[in-house]
């Protein structure tokens, strides 16, 4: 039985093949279109999934969409007529897309599905889940647990913006919910725009931002916008924020209560705004840890599934892990809306036909996430060859012997290997990798090699046997989605006047052995790298070990800023040439900077639209 998942028409497009409830491919349409977040149909991505899988699309006996659209409209109308007459102007220029996307979606779908193989009945074949429980099939099915209490939190759904539930063998039951317009993903988003960045791509920032400051404003929060019960539960005061009716997503009243006007993009951080990002990271890990620890002693379980997009928030995921509730927790990496495509499919493979599952316990069903497209050695070659590219193709130890030597050096690296990750995170397939030692190497990835703001950290790749040797973490974490300390023992004490230091002036102290991956926190965003899943970056951190002593490298996105992480070849090549990229591995081929034609260098820091 092969049963395509597609979500689309948000954000974030994707699509995953599942043969036999075995997840063969998965991909995000942003990687292939070159266009970030892209939302429309994932024509690419199914293309690529389809051939992962080496079917046509009518080979798919189901396709099956991750929401469900009726429920959608009812939630968008019956919102727009509890507020009215507020709101009607920019109800009256949505209504024509609603209309298409929204309660004409299946016929849209059918469309989309006919055009690409227009002899079946797409009708009889297309299937629709709920967006939550897409979340939460992406979350417990591919898991290596028999049982788990399963919690999906995100922006929101058809009506649900946070659900729970248990997972037991092929069955999810969700029985608790909180629906729209009380919801922790949109608060936080509130707030993302709020502090001057894009919704739905810079809460990583707030995020990222949140250690600059200090949670002064979290009793304002807690007393005037949420009222958090000790269960988890909430309701917002939605007399401060305009989303459910406007095209903001908050007002003046918001403004005023916390003294502040709306950032712009290109206004300078203030100390304010690092308060504000570490003021609802505060809130939203209360929310989190009490609803965590509230499902443990309702259901009796020890084992935890999390997604939706605020199981992204690494910080908060490390704490839950850190109180002890579970002894142990799994989150899907891709948690955001693109699992869903994969969730959808795995719930119509087991609740829908009703299978039965085989749980994968080593480490997982997902492996290690890398499951969208690689190419070949003779593909590589043609496409380096077309870019007018100087390269030397090595054999694997000679490979993984210059690039350790490269990042022992200090140079920033291009790595490109085997197939591509699923999900918002570089996982050692599309990275860019350095020098955790280096004092200056988080900023120079920063501001010559991402083009992005100096305060965004950086993930460690440990290996999973010396996790425990450098990080406050026992267990593994392989799709960098737990926030763990720094040993102790690893850390550097500061001075009086380095603890006295504020925001971004924090930045430049050295904190410890490794300060390219240490926030100013003693944190680490750790991502656990297992021979099993990805034997040639496990053998590249061996290697580069051998010669420093240090089982960790620097690992992040391969892109800049704006720009979708890379996906081809051809993406590589482009990226290395219009950065400061100073070496580049890309299947067998290893290039130098210094190598290449300077007539090949690209402007490539406008490039992208800023994310």
């Amino acid at each position: 039985m092969r049963i395509l998942g597609i979500s689309a028409f948000y954000h974030d497009s994707a699509a995953a093949l599942v043969v036999d409830g075995k997840i063969v491919a998965a991909a995000q349409e942003e990687r292939f279109t070159r266009r970030k977040q892209d939302a429309r149909f994932p024509k690419s991505a199914i293309a690529a999934c389809l051939a992962q899988g080496g079917i046509t699309l009518a080979d798919c006996d189901r396709v099956v969409f991750y929401e469900k659209p009726f429920l959608k409209f009812e939630r968008l109308i019956e919102t727009y007529l509890a507020f009215a007459p507020r709101g009607f102007g920019s109800f009256l220029k949505a209504m024509p897309l609603w209309l298409k996307e929204k309660l004409f979606l299946k016929k849209l779908l059918v469309d989309e599905l006919k055009a690409i193989a227009p002899d079946c009945d797409w009708n009889e074949r297309l299937l629709f889940s709920e967006h939550h429980y897409s979340h939460a099939a992406s979350a417990f099915y591919p898991s290596p647990f028999e049982e788990a209490a399963i919690l999906t939190m995100d922006g929101v759904g058809e009506w649900a913006a946070s659900s729970a539930g248990i997972g037991r063998g092929a069955q999810i039951t969700l029985d608790r919910e909180i629906q729209f317009p009380h919801s922790l993903g949109l608060l936080y988003s509130a707030f993302t725009y709020y502090t001057g960045f894009k919704v739905n791509s810079g809460e990583y920032k707030v995020m990222g931002l949140a250690p600059y400051g200090t949670p002064r404003f979290t009793p304002t929060i807690l007393e005037h916008l949420i009222d958090v019960k000790d269960d988890g539960s909430f309701k917002l005061d939605l007399s401060y924020f305009d989303y459910c009716t406007g095209l903001r997503m908050t007002n003046d009243r918001f403004a005023r209560l916390f003294g502040l006007p709306d950032r712009s993009a290109d206004q300078l951080l203030t100390q304010d705004h690092m308060d504000l990002a570490a003021s609802i990271q505060d809130v939203t890990e209360i929310v989190m840890r009490r609803t965590a620890s509230s499902l443990a002693k309702e259901y009796g379980l020890k084992k935890l599934c999390l997604a939706g997009g605020v199981a992204l928030n690494c910080v908060a995921n490390g704490k839950i892990l850190k109180d002890g509730d579970f002894d142990d927790i799994w989150i899907q990496p891709a948690a955001g809306d693109a699992g869903g495509a994969l969730g959808a499919a795995l719930a119509a493979w087991h609740m829908e036909l009703g299978q039965p599952r085989h749980v994968e316990t080593a480490p997982d069903a997902m492996q290690g996430a890398y499951l969208g497209p690689s190419y070949t050695d003779a593909e590589i070659e043609a496409a380096l060859i077309a870019a007018g590219a100087r390269f030397t193709k090595l054999s694997p130890e000679e490979l993984i012997a210059s690039t350790a030597k490269a990042l022992a050096d200090g140079k920033a690296v291009g790595w490109f290997q085997g197939r591509m990750e699923f999900g918002p995170r570089a996982l050692g397939a599309r990275s860019i990798l350095g020098d955790p030692r280096s004092p200056s190497m988080q900023k120079l990835l920063n501001l010559k090699v991402k083009y992005r703001e100096s305060f965004r950290p950086f993930a460690p790749s440990v290996l999973r046997e010396a996790v425990s040797d450098w990080f406050e973490l026992e267990c593994d974490s392989p799709y960098m989605l737990l926030v763990a300390g720094v040993r102790p023992e690893r850390r550097r004490a500061m001075t009086a006047d380095e603890e006295n230091l504020f925001g971004i002036d924090k930045l430049n102290v050295v904190r410890s052995d490794i300060p390219a991956v240490t926030h100013v926190d003693y944190s680490a965003r750790v991502q656990t790298v297992h021979r099993e899943t990805n034997p040639i970056y496990h053998a590249l951190i061996e290697a580069f070990a051998a010669q420093t002593g240090c089982p960790i490298v620097v690992n992040t996105s391969f892109n800049v800023r704006g720009e979708p992480i890379v996906c081809t070849p051809d993406d590589a090549f482009r990226c290395f040439m219009g950065t400061d990229i100073e070496a580049l591995a890309v299947g067998p081929f290893y290039l130098e900077k210094s190598d290449q034609d300077p007539a090949l260098a690209l402007n490539y820091k406008d490039a992208f639209e800023l994310d």
